[in-house]
């Protein structure tokens, strides 16, 4: 079996960890989770330099932030499917006392999270300090971040985003999930942003542009070409392409399912989309 075929083979049972934990609990946002999964795959799978086992320092490897927090489906798929913690606790999602809140927390200890998020514009920051305290300890590892664009028009990301190119913050991958969609609509719709590579460049950030954001060989090519751009005076910024709900024909093409779980006759059609490939929890 190719590297390819096993990462589109964990990509898909990652959409069926989204699709089952959220219908269990009637609530999740599995829109933005589904359009950021292959990315997510193929860093945690191939592109991060990561440490087996878990330390919240992160010395010595590469780090990642998830600052849209509400797609902690996702994100916990991965995670629980990359070794962080067992597979079977994801289906304590969104349950009281457990360690997979609707938004990622610290509190719980769960490993794979070292902030936690949700509260929207406030990732950019923190990925900047790790960044920062990178360079500060001698260590060349870099810091990846994910943002959605509808984050964006959080005021917050840009002062963020000007302190980073100011101070050549270098070593910092930041990836903006571009579908041009937020819980009320199309983003030109709820707060248009015009062109935001236009606007990365103009703070001075090395910008590119990932076309095919659900596509595993794109994103590896794309993430690979940004890597090669770190160390030379400017962080990076990837414009990630992606459909939210990607994967499941009645989810793509709408902001509908940003926040809202599918029925029992729904996770049948959508399951049925994607057969298991790794085995359910």
């Amino acid at each position: 079996m190719s590297n390819t075929q096993q990462l589109q083979d964990f990509s898909t049972q990652v959409r069926r960890d989204i699709l089952r934990m959220v219908h269990a609990v009637n609530s999740g946002h599995p829109g933005g989770s589904l359009g950021c999964t292959e990315f997510l795959t193929v860093l945690y799978q191939q592109l991060m330099d990561r440490k087996p086992g878990f330390d919240m320092d992160g010395i010595g490897e590469d780090l990642f932030f998830l600052s849209n927090g509400h797609i902690s489906p996702v994100f916990y798929s991965v995670l629980a499917r990359s070794g962080y913690f067992p597979v079977a606790e994801l289906a304590t999602f969104r349950k009281l006392n457990t360690r997979l809140q609707g938004h990622p927390t610290t509190h719980e200890g769960l490993p794979g999270v070292r902030i936690a998020s949700g509260s929207l514009g406030q990732g950019m920051s923190v990925a900047i300090g790790a960044a920062q305290a990178k360079k500060l300890n001698g260590d060349t590892h870099l810091i990846y971040s994910l943002h959605g664009d509808g984050e964006l028009q959080e005021g917050q990301n840009w002062e963020a985003i000007m302190y980073a190119s100011a101070k050549k913050v270098d070593n910092l991958i930041s990836t903006i999930d571009l579908n041009g969609k937020q819980i009320d609509g199309s983003t030109d719709e709820v707060l248009p942003m015009g062109s935001i590579r236009a606007k990365f460049e103009a703070f001075d950030w090395d910008v590119l542009e990932i076309q095919k954001g659900n596509d595993v060989e794109a994103i590896i090519a794309g993430m690979n070409e940004a890597k090669s751009r770190t160390g030379k005076g400017k962080p990076v910024c990837v414009l990630l392409h992606t459909e939210m709900g990607n994967g499941v024909d009645f989810m793509m093409h709408t902001h509908a399912w940003h926040g809202k779980a599918p029925n029992d006759e729904q996770l049948t059609n959508a399951l049925e989309q994607n057969p298991a490939t790794l085995g359910d929890y």
